[in-house]
């Protein structure tokens, strides 16, 4: 039976298993692999974390199409994730034979080159309440939408190798979002009414048990915000784990927690990551799908467009158009993060914009929702919205989808056209010295990083 076939059963009720670097060697798929690529895998899983489960390494990945397979490249090592100078390096200490702290030293060391915390998260999304306390397992960079940081979702159910909050999952604490206290997080939303939304990210808040996950839910319900009309969560828990809505022990706790929140009036929006139409294959998704619907919540999809993995307008098209059909709402294509392996898996931005026109238009109006290719700079969201001829000089056309200044929504401006560019700090002004936002970004925003114009 193919995967395209496949048809959940409730007999069908695994427990996960989770391979790391203690011990991913004993996967019969890897045994089979060179003992050259097995040191390569230990190598960049020394630096960037690394962790699979067996619904990915049974049902997801394609064993026969190794090193190709793309749930491969998305959750297990590759040599070139690591630039050859680090790689080299974290090598030559894991030949030496170093002891843990040593390799964890130089793990550090490599990390820190890597922009831990791009968009200038740390430096100004951090918020702080009126009685001057900082909140540092929070997040409020766009006016409406605050990101809510429990300290119980440090972790997923395996790890994309792309992620950009790579820095919550390895022994760097000083770099980790977390809050354990939700009563902080409500005293939060009602100093600031400007905000209707709260999304739980982490990690992923759906590693939590339900009972945990439910205290913050009873939390925020119980304080009766009238500002609060939408909570958000962020995961990819169908992609790795659909078991957690349909077997898992506390499953229907889970969901009833949803059911609670859309009972009370607030929208659920579930904020699924979905990389690759190949995690909407199975029997177990589907059925998930179905089953977090039915409490009430909308899921809307999102994904980074990425080098070795979906780098094709076809894949996007009919990822859009599996989760259309499965009530799903396409939501984002990202552009790769300033951080960790970008330089593995960034995509120029005209490449990326032309991928995205390509794949729109392949899918009927219900999928036309998503937006992108969209990058989460420092300044807010900015798509890509198009590439043109103006007075003879081709460019790059531009906007905010989010502004740290609301101001800045929609306000096209524009780009020196230029195909090796990947991220925003790649591009200069077409007709201008700066780009209109910069000198308020610099002024408003002490700390921000500078667009680099060498």
């Amino acid at each position: 039976m193919t995967l395209q076939e496949s048809v959940w059963s409730e007999t069908e009720s695994p427990r996960i298993k989770s391979y790391t670097l203690i011990n991913f060697h004993d996967l019969p798929q890897i045994q089979k692999l060179s003992e050259q690529q097995q040191f390569e895998m230990e190598v960049v899983g020394n630096v960037l974390p690394f962790k699979a489960n067996n619904y990915v390494v049974e049902q997801l990945i394609d064993w026969n199409n190794i090193p190709n397979d793309p749930m491969f490249v998305l959750t297990f090592p590759q040599k070139e994730m690591l630039q050859q100078k680090h790689f080299e390096k974290m090598a030559n200490v894991l030949k030496n034979g170093a002891d843990k702290k040593e390799i964890n030293n130089i793990a550090n060391e490599i990390r820190l080159q890597l922009n831990p915390h791009p968009a200038g998260q740390l430096e100004l999304n951090v918020p702080t309440l009126k009685d001057g306390t900082k909140l540092y397992g929070m997040q409020h960079k766009y006016k409406e939408t605050c990101l809510f940081f429990p300290s119980q979702s440090q972790t997923c159910h395996a790890y994309c190798s792309f992620c950009f909050r790579w820095p919550q999952f390895v022994a760097m604490d000083e770099m980790k979002f977390a809050m354990k206290e939700g009563e902080q997080l409500v005293q939060y939303l009602t100093e600031h009414p400007e905000i209707s939304d709260v999304l739980f990210t982490g990690g992923d808040p759906m590693i939590m048990k339900a009972s945990i996950f439910e205290k913050y839910i009873d939390t925020l319900l119980e304080a009766d915000l009238p500002n609060l009309k939408t909570i958000r969560i962020g995961t990819k828990a169908l992609a790795f784990w659909p078991y957690k809505f349909l077997t898992d022990n506390d499953a229907d706790q889970t969901l009833g927690a949803f059911e609670k929140t859309t009972n009370k009036g607030l929208h659920l929006a579930f904020m699924a990551h979905f990389n690759h139409h190949k995690e909407l294959s199975t029997g177990s998704v589907k059925a998930a799908i179905k089953r977090v619907r039915e409490t009430g919540a909308q899921i809307r999809t999102q994904s980074p467009l990425l080098a070795h993995i979906n780098e094709d307008a076809d894949v996007w098209a009919e990822m859009w158009r599996q989760q259309v059909k499965l009530g799903c709402i396409p939501y984002y294509m990202f552009v790769v993060r300033d951080t960790g392996a970008q330089h593995y898996f960034g995509v120029p931005l005209v490449k990326a914009y032309e991928i995205f026109r390509n794949a729109y238009k392949q899918v009927s109006g219900l999928g036309r929702t998503v937006r992108g290719p969209s990058m989460s700079a420092t300044p807010g969201k900015v798509m890509v919205d198009g590439i043109v001829t103006i007075n003879n000089k081709k460019v790059i056309v531009l906007k905010f989808l989010q502004g740290r200044n609301p101001e800045w929504v929609s306000t096209p401006f524009f780009a020196e056209y230029d195909e090796n560019a990947i991220w925003l700090d790649d591009l200069k002004p077409a007709f201008e010295e700066k780009f209109f936002f910069e000198d308020e970004l610099s002024q408003k925003y002490s700390g921000a990083r500078k667009l680099d114009k060498s």
